[in-house]
């Protein structure tokens, strides 16, 4: 696509937009700040290096698409090529089961800084922050209850294993003098109903306050919890009431992933409540399908209001924003470019929204003007302002980007 045309319908849009009290300049310097977490395990189906097996413990992948990363460097290749097609400057998060073991077993509970040594230099060599990930599924010791099990010796197995990851991410977060912020998420749950509902969630309490004892200025922590897991459906420990009032009486982060609800709840609903009484949110931006199927992020209603809400209360600066699907069924490259260009775009159209126009109509019970406004900035010409964002930053523009993974395909991926 020619820059000319490009910077053409950008000059246009600036003024359409101008004309409704929107500075289209700020609202890209917001955007070009704005770090968007890549998810490592969509290079590989969640296997990991550990044990290279498929996923268990309440998830799965579904499809065989060919190329998936088999190895550490693979893993990399990837990320670094995925690089060269977004926008802006990104982190990465990295799962536990994603340690640079150099082929040698180490079981959860042993797991050291030295582990991820490669990863924290390879984060600075290419000018990326990392992010962490405790990781309780996929291991002989999973079951159906991990940091909520009664069995002390499985409970204290699990329990160190965090402790460990937090040390870890704390590691990452000094080295990179930013916080590495680092989700725990247990699958822990039951098939059929139980009977003792109150005390798995106090175990789970308990040893979640006894992981958190131990002070780390290199590390935020974050909380996720969930709706069922395969296998578990009819009870989740870490429910989204349980960890709201943990998060809530602990001034802890909230994570709020999208996949986690019920198909029917809107995750947008939830932001202003949380932002009055936990300090930040974690985002996992997917899509789910009937179920937490982890598509690849598109630009749908959930997601763009989601992003909107959080611009609406003046809190993006409260959120930090990641990615979390594993799409098997596609090529796993363009899985990653299509939800972060869509997580972008959803942010740049909150971005775009004549905020202070619409509070003052609001505040003037003027809600006819409010709605019409509301509306009609849905079809301003906020395309031609993305297209300018990656212009500005020497990336594909459009769908450029497609013939881009074709060649990478086709040269890379498809002789694994």
């Amino acid at each position: 696509m020619k820059a000319e045309l490009i910077e053409k319908a950008y000059a246009v849009a600036k003024e359409r937009y101008a004309a409704i009290g929107v500075d289209t300049d700020a609202v890209l310097d917001q955007l070009q700040k704005q770090q968007i977490s890549l998810h490592c395990w969509q290079t590989d189906d969640v296997v990991g290096f550990e044990r290279n097996e498929a996923l268990s413990g309440g998830i799965q992948t579904t499809g065989n698409y060919p190329g998936r990363a088999r190895n550490i460097d693979e893993v990399r290749k990837d990320i670094e090529f995925v690089k060269t097609l977004l926008a802006g400057n990104h982190r990465l998060n990295l799962h536990e089961i994603y340690g640079d073991f150099g082929g040698k077993f180490v079981d959860r509970d042993q797991v050291e800084v030295c582990h991820f040594q490669s990863w924290i230099d390879w984060a600075k060599e290419n000018n990326m922050k990392l992010d962490f990930n405790s990781t309780s599924f996929s291991h002989p010791k999973s079951g159906d209850l991990t940091l909520s099990n009664p069995d002390k010796e499985i409970r204290d197995f699990w329990i160190e294993h965090t402790k460990r990851c937090r040390r870890i991410a704390d590691a990452m977060g000094k080295a990179q003098n930013d916080p590495c912020i680092m989700n725990i998420w247990v699958h822990d749950g039951s098939k059929d109903m139980p009977v003792q509902r109150k005390k798995y969630r106090e175990i789970l309490a308990a040893s979640l306050d006894e992981i958190m004892e131990e002070k780390l200025d290199g590390v935020k922590n974050c909380f996720e919890a969930k709706l069922f897991g395969i296998g578990l459906e009819s009870y989740t420990v870490g429910s989204h009431d349980f960890y709201t009032a943990y998060c809530a009486t602990r001034k802890q982060m909230y994570t709020l992933d999208t996949g986690h609800y019920e198909p029917t709840e809107n995750v947008s609903d939830f932001v202003s409540t949380l932002l009055m009484y936990v300090p930040e949110l974690m985002l996992h931006v997917s899509r789910p399908v009937r179920w937490d199927s982890d598509h690849v992020t598109i630009m749908n209603d959930q997601t763009l209001d989601l992003f909107k809400e959080l611009v609406r209360a003046d809190a993006l600066d409260r959120a930090h924003v990641g990615l979390d699907y594993f799409d098997a069924s596609i090529n796993r490259i363009g899985a990653y470019i299509i939800g972060t260009r869509a997580t972008q775009k959803c942010i740049l159209q909150a971005l775009l929204e004549p905020k202070a126009k619409l509070r003052e109509y609001e505040d003037n019970g003027q809600n006819f003007e409010r709605l019409a406004l509301m509306e009609e900035a849905k079809s301003l010409p906020f395309g031609a302002v993305f297209d300018y964002f990656n212009l500005k930053n020497n990336v594909p523009v459009g769908e450029e980007f497609i013939a881009c993974i074709q060649q990478y395909e086709k040269d890379v991926t498809s002789k694994r």
